[in-house]
């Protein structure tokens, strides 16, 4: 049965079925440069195999979707419903994820069947529903589709992971020399140390009613910031070199605890994907394979406690996140992400009107800011109320984005959160400051 077209939630559907087709057809572009055995691998408990994220990017739209809403349509494999289940302990049993590397079956071009399948049932779904059942339809269809896109960010940190601890250093994504001299070369003159000022007071922070956002983003409410200083742009290689030389990693005075307990029983020494060479060089292992490390590119791949220590070092802070998204909150959302492919910070500095460099793109930011929930916050509706909450404990804020990003995923209220201790991420940070610095 088709339905008549043209009232506004058909034109809202109309451009969901385009946003849910571009997005299922990068996620395959992403997978489209792996071997077979890439998709399987799973080097620590942190990451997933490959093949899980295809799995499970498609398990939401089908356990979310089509079991409930279309009619007569039965589970494409019943079993898979517990093995691509992440976390939703009110839906199912998830498998474990520490096991998932252990799995060889499914195999590779089984889960992509299952993929196409659900794929074309979600687009039968939409086109034979009645209005009514697009009103249903259409905020959860638009959720599976920002939650694949976290995985298409997903998918590029863990491939980065699984291939780093591979000896022969594989390439997932060769950049031409173009490209290769825009990352690694060409740059404008790196700004010294600029601070911008923002006078405190009472403000608002959090989502504005318009467009997508996550329950985490919710609700709009009331802040008092004093004033306070930002760092016009991220902390760069360069300078967190001058860290690592003056003894950074082997001075307690400058580690919150839980940090220097880190750091002993981690030995860290340096960043994640970092080498020393022989000649005193750094160099890190990037989705393009091993690479000088730049010292005007923002570092990258930093925990909340290295992060947290440099700020100490340098006598600063970290921003709070109400800090964050109130300097940043008219600031274009132009910048390095992942549709430009090179998926790897750039030394590339284009000032704002504003005075701030790269708000966006490039490298998460830590924040100082626990992930807590807004003051009125209430979780998404049934089982997707597990999405977001029940994470808000042992873990701190980032924001603006990196370069495997996707830019149409990103905005100024977004919360990002790991915990303290994580580096695989594309995570880097700025410093604040009290009043005027």
């Amino acid at each position: 049965m088709h339905i008549q077209t043209g009232t506004p939630i058909h034109h809202q559907m109309d451009l969901r079925k385009e946003q849910f087709l571009a997005v299922r057809a990068t996620t395959d572009r992403l997978v489209k440069p792996l071997y077979t055995e890439d998709y399987v691998i799973q080097a620590s408990e942190d990451v997933s195999p490959v093949k899980w994220h295809l799995g499970h990017t498609t398990w939401f739209f089908e356990a979310f979707m089509l079991v409930p809403h279309q009619e007569g349509y039965e589970w494409y494999e019943p079993k898979l419903d517990g093995l691509f289940n992440s976390y939703y302990i009110t839906h199912g049993h998830p498998f474990e994820k520490k096991h998932r590397g252990w799995l060889s079956r499914p195999t590779v071009e089984q889960v992509k069947a299952y993929r196409e399948h659900v794929e074309a049932h979600v687009l039968q779904l939409i086109n034979e529903a009645d209005e009514e059942k697009l009103q249903e339809l259409e905020p959860i269809l638009e959720v599976g589709i920002h939650h694949e896109q976290q995985h298409q960010e997903l998918l590029l940190m863990d491939i980065k992971y699984n291939f780093s601890v591979n000896p022969l250093r594989p390439v997932y994504h060769p950049l031409d020399a173009a490209t290769d001299r825009v990352v690694d070369e060409i740059h404008t003159v790196q700004p010294g140390q600029e601070w911008l000022f923002f006078e405190g007071g009472k403000t608002m922070m959090g989502w504005e009613e318009q467009g997508f956002a996550y329950d985490n983003e919710k609700p709009r409410h009331t802040v008092w910031l004093e004033d306070y200083s930002l760092a016009a742009r991220p902390v760069t290689n360069g300078e967190y070199i001058a860290f690592m030389e003056d003894g950074g990693y082997q001075k307690g005075e400058y580690w919150l605890a839980a940090g220097w307990d880190t750091v002993q029983k981690m030995a860290w020494t340096h960043p994640l994907y970092w080498e020393q060479k022989q000649d005193g060089t750094w160099h890190s292992f990037t989705l393009s394979g091993m690479k000088p490390v730049h010292p005007d590119q923002p570092v990258c791949h930093i925990s909340y406690y290295e992060a947290d220590a440099f700020a100490r070092w340098a006598g600063k802070r970290l921003p709070t996140e109400a800090e964050w998204e109130h300097a940043f909150r008219h600031h274009s959302q132009s910048g390095h992400f992942a549709e430009l492919e090179t998926y790897h910070p750039t030394s590339v500095y284009q000032k704002e009107k504003d005075g701030s460099y790269k708000a966006f793109g490039d490298v998460w930011e830590w924040t100082q800011s626990p992930y807590t929930p807004y003051p009125g916050n209430k979780p998404f509706d049934g089982v997707l109320g597990e999405y977001n909450a029940k994470f808000m404990c042992n873990a701190y804020v980032l924001r603006g984005g990196s370069c495997v990003t996707p830019q149409t995923h990103i905005r100024e209220t977004y919360r990002n959160f790991f915990a303290p201790d994580k580096r695989w991420a594309f995570s880097g940070f700025r410093l604040a400051g009290d009043g005027k610095c």
